[in-house]
Order: structure tokens, then C-alpha cells, then sequence
């Protein structure tokens, strides 16, 4: 199968070769390289952020990178790209050429524009179809930031459109399924396939690296308000007043734009909520590295926190999961699927340090259950979330949509977007 992957403004280049990878990077590069090994032939679209940038990376049999000249060659925060994707469909039709893949799958919602425009605009004599997966929704982002969401106003009507148009749609868990209904696309079109992990980088089977303090706690991500990291923190006095004194705080992550901890305005919040609370001498922060230092960094925790707002689906708890560490978690979106409560880790409700402390008092005074949650956790990670059945069930989706036919010609319908710069 000929297959062409959109992702506007995540590469895979930065998940394969860099420590400035958020989860669509991840996802996109592992789950293109899955495919490209079952043996399909697949080409990653995205748009060109800097002008040294070749036209198309050979990343290995069968996978390419193709960097596509849609508005200036510089790194543009996503919510302003929405411009651009007329451009970056154009550039994609004019890749094709000829030769025009059997499906098209877009990641994310500008990148699903310019996907169905491109489909479009290919003069292809039979329509192609376009296979949709989020990561995330406007609508839920809309919903927890309120006035600090920064999306592009247009999204609220861009967005269900993309989903109702796309030929198919593959969602990341059950709660995103909800979601995709109430912006009125029809269940019978919507499949799902969660994000995985790489078993190869995270084999649960790596030298910890050395631990300052008797114990641990992990947390991993951007640094962004919405992850809830200053939850963590605001744990920490409480886990001290439980007689859990000697433990250290490791947070490992960035604001994703290129900026020192020391030019991030997250940072500087946290760092200032560590010194109020005063809890600066626990808390380490350690910024971006890179993803093959991941593993020994997660080995060396005794617990895992995820405590985001919101959280689409989230790749950090099965990567803790597959090295055998158990995870606490914020009850929300794909945590709850991922993560089973009294099993391979803890839920909590969110936004609520006092229940973050009381689950990492119970992991830290029981280092049995420590050690049972990780052995599921890593059972759990290996038997459901290697990224071959997730490109195995991607694949089934591909196959159905092809299978269906498509209800639209070709060509039809072709500037729906008025306004858009499409």
C-alpha cells in the first residue's frame, strides 16, 4: 500500500534524531516506521521550518520524509500555521504528481485541511481517501484552558468539519470516541488505535542511573500549565508531612521551543512555587534530553506522575509502564485506558495535589506493590501497546475505508473552506 502521512508541523525527524519531540513527533515517526516494515511504502509530509532543510529524507526502507515549502522556512507556533495549509497542500499534489497514494492519513486538525484539499486537488480519477487521527480536540482544550486556549478562532468550525469529511476517523481511546460523536461524526466511521511504545528503546531491562535521594518521583513532558507538573510539587509538603521526607522530585522536559529552562516563563513559575512552598532543595529540573536517556531516567523512579488537566492519550505512561514503573494518574481521557487503577498504577482525580500525595505515600511505603504494578505494567505495555499492533490496527482501517468505497468523487466540493487561505 502506497500510503502518504501529513503531520504539519511535527516531524518525525525530531522524535528519530532530537530531544525536541512532543507526542504527534513520537507517534508519527514510530507508527510510519511500523508500516514502512510491514511493508508499505510511506511518505511523511511536513511543512519546511528551516531553510537548510533537504526536500526528502530516506529515513530507511520504504520511509521518507518530504519537507514542503508552505509559508516561511522558520519555526511558526502551530496555532498560527492555519495559513499556510492551502500551501502545504499544494506542495504535496505536486509531490504526487502521478503518482497518487492509496490513502492519505493527516495527524491533527490543519494537517486533515490540508489532507481533504490535497486529496482534492490531485486530479486523481479515483478519490482518495483520507484517513484522520487528532491527538488532540479543540473543543476539550477549549473546555479546560477557557480564555488561555490559543487556538485559531476558526477551529470551533474547522475542525468537526475536517472529522466529518475525512472518510475515516482513528481515534486514540474510548473517551476521544465521545468526543468525535458530540462534533456530530458518525460512529460508523470511527475506529480505534491507541499511541504505543517503543519495546526496543524501552525494553524494562536498563541500568537505572544513580538516585540522589531514598526516593524518586518522575515527572515527564512539556512545560506547559495544562500538564499539571505544579501539582506534583504541591504534593510534595504533604508526602512530607506523611513521613516521606527524603525524596526528590525529577522533572525532565521544556516548553518544546527551543528555549533554556532559564528562558521559560513554566520553568520560572514552578521554580518559584518550589521556593514558596519550600520544596526548592526536592525538585530537580533537568530540561530536554535526549530519548535514548529516557530508560535508565524512568528506572531510576520509584513512581511516575501524570497529572495533566486533559490528556488525549499520552505516551509517557506506557513508557514508564514498560520499564517496569508504576504510574500515577490523572483520571482523564486516555489515562483512564492506559493506566489500570490497582493494577499497574494509581488513578487520581485531577487538579488534586492532596489525592497526588496520598497515592505516592501508599507506592512509597509498599514496595511489593511497587514491584507487582511495574511487572503489570510492562505485561500491559508488551501485549497491547507495541507499535506493530498498533500499525496492525491502523492497518485494518486503511483496508476498511478502501474496502467501503467513498461516498464523494474526486474533485467534488473542492473550495468548501471560504476564508481559510486554502
Amino acid at each position: 500500500m502506497k500510503i502518504s502521512m501529513v503531520s504539519e508541523h511535527a516531524s518525525p525527524l525530531a522524535a528519530l534524531g532530537g530531544v525536541d519531540a512532543g507526542g504527534q513527533n513520537v507517534h508519527v515517526a514510530a507508527l510510519s516506521s511500523s508500516l514502512a516494515r510491514r511493508g508499505h511504502q510511506v511518505t511523511v509530509y511536513t511543512r519546511r521550518d528551516d531553510p537548510s532543510l533537504p526536500a526528502t529524507v530516506q529515513v530507511a526502507p520504504g520511509l521518507s520524509v518530504v519537507h514542503v515549502d508552505a509559508g516561511p522556512a522558520a519555526r511558526i507556533p502551530k496555532d498560527e500555521l492555519l495559513p499556510f495549509m492551502g500551501e502545504l497542500a499544494d506542495g504535496i499534489c505536486a509531490h504526487w504528481g502521478n503518482q497518487t497514494p492509496d490513502v492519505v492519513h493527516a495527524h491533527f486538525w490543519m494537517s486533515g485541511l490540508a489532507a481533504i484539499q490535497a486529496a482534492r486537488r490531485s486530479g486523481a480519477a479515483t478519490a482518495i481517501p483520507v484517513v484522520q487521527t487528532f491527538h488532540a480536540l479543540g473543543a476539550v482544550k477549549k473546555r479546560h484552558q477557557g480564555a488561555a486556549d490559543t487556538s485559531p478562532p476558526a477551529r470551533d468550525w474547522l475542525e468537526p468539519w475536517v472529522g466529518r469529511t475525512a472518510d475515516w476517523v482513528i481515534a486514540t481511546c474510548p473517551d476521544e470516541v465521545f468526543e468525535l460523536k458530540a462534533l456530530g461524526i458518525s460512529r460508523s466511521k470511527i475506529s480505534i488505535a491507541p499511541c504505543g511504545v517503543d519495546l526496543t528503546l524501552f525494553p524494562g531491562t536498563e541500568q537505572a542511573e544513580t538516585k540522589p535521594r531514598a526516593h524518586r518521583i518522575l515527572s515527564v513532558g512539556r512545560l506547559v500549565p495544562r500538564k499539571g507538573v505544579d501539582l506534583i510539587i504541591q504534593a510534595l509538603p504533604l508526602l512530607a508531612e506523611a513521613g516521606f521526607d527524603d525524596v526528590e522530585l525529577l522533572i525532565v522536559g521544556g516548553s518544546g521551543d527551543a528555549l533554556t529552562l532559564e528562558e521559560d516563563p513554566e520553568a520560572q513559575r514552578l521554580r518559584a512555587l518550589t521556593k514558596e512552598l519550600g520544596v526548592e532543595d526536592k525538585v530537580t529540573m533537568r530540561g530536554q534530553v535526549p530519548r535514548d536517556a529516557m530508560p535508565g531516567i524512568f528506572r531510576s523512579a520509584d513512581a511516575v506522575v501524570c497529572a495533566p488537566w486533559y490528556e488525549p492519550f499520552g505516551i509517557v505512561p506506557l513508557e514508564a509502564m514498560a520499564c517496569g514503573v508504576p504510574v500515577v494518574a490523572a483520571a482523564v481521557g486516555g489515562l483512564r485506558e492506559t493506566v489500570v487503577d490497582q493494577k499497574t498504577g494509581l488513578h487520581v482525580p485531577p487538579r488534586n495535589p492532596e489525592a497526588i500525595a496520598d497515592a505516592l505515600a501508599k507506592l512509597l511505603a509498599d514496595p511489593a506493590s511497587r514491584v507487582d504494578m511495574g511487572k503489570a505494567g510492562m505485561r500491559r505495555a508488551r501485549s497491547r501497546y507495541s507499535w506493530d499492533r498498533i500499525a496492525a490496527d491502523t492497518e485494518k482501517a486503511y483496508r476498511s475505508v478502501l474496502a467501503a468505497g467513498l461516498s464523494r468523487q474526486a474533485g467534488e466540493g473542492l473550495e468548501p473552506l471560504e476564508g481559510t487561505a486554502l
